[in-house]
């Protein structure tokens, strides 16, 4: 898998870090996390990306997947693994 996966999430965020484990099955092995607790700008930058305020959000390449549960979807629906080429 090749695919570049930017992953904005916080510490203390049990999505955030099952969406990291099932990116990490999938065989992602260079996830960029980007932890908007430590880095507030950060924050603001996702929202005006996303519109959302919630973590984790994923962007795999250009593509913004959501949250774990988009990703998961995309995972059920054998989606997820054409979007990680």
């Amino acid at each position: 898998m090749s695919a570049k996966v930017i992953v904005y999430s916080k510490e203390t965020c049990p999505y955030c870090v099952m969406a990291k484990k099932l990116l990490e099955q999938k065989g992602v092995k260079d996830i960029t996390e980007v932890r908007i607790d430590l880095l507030p700008e950060e924050r603001d930058k996702m929202i005006e990306k996303t519109g959302r305020m919630t973590v984790p959000q994923i962007f795999i390449g250009d593509f913004h997947v959501g949250g774990f549960d988009d990703l998961s979807a995309l995972n059920r629906n054998g989606k997820l693994d054409e979007l990680l080429k």
